[in-house]
C-alpha cells in the first residue's frame, strides 16, 4: 500500500506527517505500508523540511533529516492521498486524485507563524496519525 501526504510546499506539515504515519506504521508492526509526502507546488522542491517542523520532530524523537521536497505528480497513482487542509483537498480533487483530510479538521500551516506553532500541529499530525493507523491495520 502506498500513502502519499500533501501540504502546499512540503517543508512543514506533509513532511511531519510522512515521518509521523511511518513511525507510527513501524510502531504498530504494519509492514507493507509506503508513506510519502508531496506539495501542490513546486516552490521547494529538493529543498529540506522547514528547520522549526525537523526540531519540532528531533523534540518528539523523530527523524526528518533525510526528507527533500517534492511536487505532487497528477500521474501518481498511490493508494491513499491525504490532503493536510481543505485548499489541498479541493487542489487535489481538479487534479482527479480520490484524496481524504489527513485530520478530522484542518491541519493550520504553521510556516508564518512562531516556533510553537510548529509543536501545536505536530501534535494534532500525532493525533491524526494514530486513528490513520487504526485504520490502515483494518486493510492490510
Amino acid at each position: 500500500m502506498r500513502v502519499e501526504i500533501v501540504c502546499t510546499g512540503n517543508i512543514c506539515r506533509s513532511p511531519m506527517g510522512e515521518v509521523v504515519l511511518r513511525a507510527k506504521l513501524a510502531e504498530a508492526g504494519l509492514d507493507g505500508v509506503e508513506v510519502t509526502s508531496s506539495g501542490t507546488g513546486g516552490w521547494h522542491v529538493g529543498d529540506r523540511m522547514d528547520p522549526r517542523a525537523a526540531a519540532a520532530l528531533r523534540r518528539r524523537g523523530y527523524d526528518g533529516s533525510a526528507h527533500r521536497a517534492r511536487q505532487f505528480d497528477r500521474s501518481w497513482t498511490p493508494d491513499l492521498i491525504l490532503a493536510m487542509d481543505a485548499g489541498h483537498l479541493d487542489t487535489l480533487t481538479r487534479y482527479g486524485a480520490a484524496a481524504q483530510l489527513f485530520a478530522h479538521d484542518d491541519v493550520p500551516d504553521p510556516y508564518y507563524g512562531e516556533d510553537d506553532g510548529f509543536d501545536e500541529v505536530l501534535a494534532q499530525i500525532e493525533k491524526a496519525a494514530d486513528q490513520w493507523v487504526d485504520r490502515l491495520r483494518g486493510q492490510l
